[in-house]
């Protein structure tokens, strides 16, 4: 089974991905308002993490949150501790694929957390933390992002983005 990889620390294990399920466990117990985190598997999907951990209640390929968010979440260009990234789907990733912010360097430097980022058995279906994004989009709009993956230590090619799903819900969404 995969572990968690925190990409500050360079620690992966199974101990370490059994004590943030349980910490998650016993937060979500004490609170309505977050979701109940992903269930172990042998392979953790980007999608049901990132609802997890964003609060963001959308369903589906990653490739459908952007438009499935429109009238339902606030969206935007500006990058959000707590937000959603949106990747686009493209070649590389025909599904495509969903981080959440957990910080803010600069504008164009943030580090997101999210499941299934890798390229074999040995890197995809784990949970990263911490991994490095920045935005090298000629406007400065998050429409283009690199990540540094703890297994090559470098940034990686760019992939589109659509933005970012904020965790409040739209205003046209409300009652």
């Amino acid at each position: 089974m995969p572990g968690v990889q925190d990409t500050a620390t360079g620690q992966s294990g199974r101990f370490g991905f059994w004590v943030v399920l349980a910490a998650a466990l016993a937060v979500s117990a004490c609170s309505s308002a977050r979701p109940e985190p992903p269930v172990a598997g042998p392979f953790l999907q980007c999608v049901p993490f990132a609802r997890s951990e964003s609060g963001v209640q959308i369903r589906g390929d990653a490739r459908t949150w952007w438009k499935q968010a429109e009238g339902r979440y606030v969206r935007g260009n500006a990058p959000k501790p707590g937000a959603v990234l949106v990747l686009r789907a493209d070649g590389r990733l025909p599904d495509g694929h969903v981080a959440v912010v957990s910080d803010i360097h600069d504008s164009r430097t943030i580090s997101v957390d999210h499941a299934n980022w890798g390229w074999n058995s040995q890197t995809r279906g784990r949970v990263y933390r911490s991994m490095p994004a920045v935005d090298v989009s000629a406007n400065n709009d998050w429409s283009e992002v690199r990540f540094k993956h703890p297994a090559v230590g470098a940034f990686g090619r760019p992939y589109p983005a659509h933005g970012f799903i904020y965790r409040q819900t739209s205003v046209a969404s409300l009652p």
